[in-house]
């Protein structure tokens, strides 16, 4: 058990739960990416405003000279009002800052790849990376101021430290992760529950079959599941159940078999030695009684022999079939009339209904539905004989010639009729017999595309009906 919860937890720890974790994964690296790519666009797209909107607002002052210029820019620098959040440079054609909302400016150079860009192509650009400086992660974006004469004097640009927005892309990545654990932790402890809702029944059933194999045929196990392990659970029981049948049945055939040979050997062994013991003196009416019965009891042992060799055929699939054209009509016509002389001597009337519907030739083994018809009248006598009368009929219709033979005794029980055909099944009848006729006779018709089917009459007896096609498949 301890091997088995290992294996299956195992592998579903290496499949369903890795893949799992590999979505998991990939959820909180896209959302990550995602969430920071949102808040940097919006950062960019926000400066990018604020410069266009500065620089147009200097336009104003492009024609002055030089120094009046710059200190517009610096009283604009001081005015800023998002200074503490954002600083606002000014920074000439030499990268050097002229201005600054910080206050400080001539005492810092600005060597970030955007302010050449910007002057190079009098187009804004953006820098999103470390400061030289200081290492600190920055954005800034800077935007050519262009003079009256079409020249490139410096540029505006805005800076801001990347750090605040970095902290909380990081502690998104976090809380994402941290549901993405919590969601693994559920999948994990879910899985868990989900195998030891299998492995239990699994372990019952594994317990079960073991002592199924050791012998306790008929042992049940409790279903449950109304999903895969029930159908497991049903199958198996249905197996122990019809093993246990099957063990029941040969037990019961060993037993009936045991005393079947047991009379006609009695009866051999004793009228051989009242024969032998007899000599002479013994009247030659008694000997020709006792050498009648011994010839009797012998038949008889030879035709139980010959039965059981018919099983071992038909467990090894090999009863053989010699086809050909055959009036089944006069075969199954000479079978009544044969068995009728022996009915009679038993007190049972056997009668034929004849009719005058037109049966053809079929493709069929003689011998083999002869023996088919003999066995079958033979239950019939044996089982329902109380009724005195047999009924025998052969019909057709489209597809097939239907033969119909009937006993009038008490019938089968209907928790007998599904397990009337199978070897060695003889249920609670108290009849001589092995068991094995019906299964023969099942396996004959089968082997010529034809159905046996064995019910209780209408008013009483059992009724056995045999299809066989009219022509072969």
């Amino acid at each position: 058990m301890k091997a088995k919860k290992k294996g299956l937890q195992q592998r579903w720890l290496r499949n369903t739960l890795s893949i799992v974790l590999a979505v998991v994964l990939l959820c909180v690296t896209a959302l990550s990416i995602t969430v920071a790519a949102y808040y940097y666009s919006n950062m960019q797209a926000g400066m990018e405003s604020r410069a266009r909107t500065s620089t147009s607002f200097f336009e104003n002052y492009i024609g002055q000279t030089y120094n009046e210029f710059y200190r517009s820019c610096a009283k604009f620098a001081e005015t800023f009002e998002d200074k503490d959040i954002i600083e606002l440079q000014f920074v000439n054609t030499s990268n050097r800052v002229v201005a600054s909302s910080y206050g400080q400016y001539f005492s810092k150079t600005a060597v970030t790849s955007d302010i050449a860009q910007a002057i190079e192509t009098k187009q804004m650009a953006v820098y999103s990376g470390s400061n030289p400086a200081t290492d600190e992660r920055i954005m800034a974006v800077s935007s050519p101021i262009i003079y009256s004469n079409g020249e490139v004097i410096g540029v505006l640009r805005y800076v801001t430290s990347l750090q605040r927005v970095d902290m909380q892309i990081v502690l998104f990545s976090v809380v994402i992760a941290v549901v993405g654990l919590f969601v693994l932790l559920i999948v994990y402890m879910s899985g868990k529950y989900y195998i030891k809702t299998i492995l239990l029944p699994v372990s019952e059933i594994t317990a079960t079959a073991k002592r199924i194999a050791a012998g306790s045929y008929g042992v049940q196990i409790s279903k449950k599941f109304d999903d895969e392990i029930g159908a497991l659970t049903e199958t198996i029981n249905d197996m122990s159940n019809k093993i246990a049948q099957s063990e029941k049945m040969q037990s019961e055939f060993i037993s009936s078999i045991s005393h079947e040979l047991r009379t006609p050997l009695t009866a051999i062994s004793g009228w051989s030695e009242t024969l032998i013991a007899g000599g002479e003196s013994m009247r030659s009416a008694d000997a020709r009684r006792g050498l009648s019965i011994i010839l009797s009891e012998s038949k008889r042992l030879t035709g139980m022999v010959e039965e059981m060799l018919e099983i071992t055929r038909l467990q090894d699939g090999r009863i053989t079939l010699n086809v050909k054209m055959c009036d089944i009509r006069a075969e199954f016509e000479d079978t009544i009339f044969m068995y009728g002389s022996r009915s009679k001597q038993d007190g049972i009337e056997l009668v034929y209904i004849e009719n005058d519907k037109e049966i053809p030739e079929i493709p069929c083994a003689p011998e083999r539905i002869r023996q088919v018809f003999l066995n079958i009248l033979d239950n019939a006598a044996k089982h329902g004989g109380d009724g005195k009368k047999i009924t025998a009929e052969i019909d057709r219709d489209d597809a097939s010639v239907i033969i119909r033979i009937r006993d009038f005794g008490p019938g089968i029980p209907e928790e007998e009729l599904p397990f009337i055909k199978k070897k060695f099944y003889k249920g609670t009848s108290k009849a001589r017999g092995s068991g094995i006729g019906l299964a023969v006779c099942e396996e004959i018709v089968s082997l010529h595309d034809g159905s046996l089917d064995i019910e209780n009459a209408d008013g009483g007896g059992t009724l056995v009906t045999v299809r066989l096609p009219i022509g072969q498949k």
